[in-house]
């Protein structure tokens, strides 16, 4: 599908300088732009490339003044970054705005789902399950019984949702997430062996959330596992049963929360971070990639290390961490000195 920079101006409410004809099907970053293809400048220290750039239209800020010719058609808006994520936005839903159920698929007859509905090849849909409008499921998807799954919502080839779970609008659940496998409960027997304890809760997903490709999400023992509206999770993240995630919460890939532990509203967790079971962590935390919490997390706390420090104590402490053999070799030579004066 092609676009001219008149109509991309339209959509970004932006102003146009050179060709207003000129054409684009492809993205691009500016420093490989191609003839056909968008691409944009919002870094500074990408300036030079706009003025070799072979790209046909360029976003660019709205105080951007050309020191050179330039080849590349503009559009000026008040933000380029931000404009062509909106523009990224508005790809992804032409190249994902598919409709229609293929086959070989199967959908129970108990089943209900709303308008325009995509259900690729090779997918399951169980019983008593209630899709809302405009929702996309990719190839070899699972939907397990009494799934509900909320307007917008895509759910990526090979995603698996188990029974029960609620899931909310505008969510997207990438390739390969697991999402309401049992909770890792097991009771000692006494004889050395382990009994199961029935996982008999749910998932509920919220609206707006992202789940990152391979990431897997426990059904709680009892009650639910929540991700609240707005989470946003990478890939490769293991939520335990009965977690809770925060709204607007970001955590990075390789994470892992033990069962029962709830995170607050607005945290930003890096990748790598393990946190206990049964722990209260607050609002606006940041924890640091590859930290270990093993402790309750007050609002507002910057955290690093494992165990975890406070982020200014690390960095104090590793400095002295860094230089132990130095400070090791000192001590030792002032006990040789005491030693051989007394």
């Amino acid at each position: 599908m092609k676009f001219t920079a008149q109509q991309i101006a339209g959509i970004l409410e932006g102003d146009v300088v050179g060709n207003p004809n000129a054409e684009v099907s492809k993205l691009s970053k500016i420093e490989e732009g191609f003839k056909g293809s968008l691409t944009f400048l919002a870094n500074p220290k990408y300036t030079p490339f706009i003025y070799t750039t072979k790209a046909s239209i360029t976003i660019v800020n709205k105080t951007f003044e050309p020191e050179n010719d330039l080849e590349t058609t503009l559009i000026k808006v008040n933000d380029a970054y931000l404009a062509f994520t909106k523009i990224l936005e508005y790809y992804n839903s032409v190249k994902l705005n598919k409709v229609g159920i293929e086959q070989p698929s199967f959908i129970s007859e108990s089943s209900k789902h709303g308008d325009n509905l995509y259900l690729g090849a090779f997918s399951y849909i169980g019983e008593n399950v209630v899709l809302g409008n405009n929702v996309k499921i990719f190839p070899s998807a699972y939907i397990g019984d009494n799934v509900e799954i909320g307007d917008n919502t895509i759910v990526f080839s090979g995603a698996k949702i188990y029974s029960e779970t609620l899931i909310g609008n505008n969510c997207v659940i990438n390739s390969g997430a697991i999402i309401g496998a049992d909770g890792f409960g097991y009771a000692p027997n006494g004889d050395g062996r382990y009994k199961k304890v029935p996982q008999t809760g749910n998932v509920v997903i919220e609206d707006y959330v992202d789940i990152g490709a391979a990431t897997t999400i426990d059904r709680a023992t009892m009650g639910s596992t929540i991700i609240r509206e707005g989470a946003k999770l990478d890939n490769q993240i293991q939520i335990a049963h009965n977690v809770e995630i925060g709204k607007n919460t970001v955590i990075a890939a390789q994470t892992g929360i033990a069962g029962s532990t709830k995170i607050g509203e607005d945290c930003q967790i890096g990748g790598q971070v393990g946190i206990v079971g049964h722990l209260t962590i607050g609002n606006n935390v940041k924890i640091q990639a590859q930290s270990g919490i093993g402790r309750n997390v007050k609002d507002n706390e910057v955290l690093q290390g494992s165990p975890a420090l406070s982020y200014g104590d690390y960095n104090k402490s590793y400095v002295h961490f860094k230089n132990l053999p130095k400070i090791v070799k000192d001590i030792n030579d002032l006990e040789k000195k005491v030693n051989g004066n007394s």
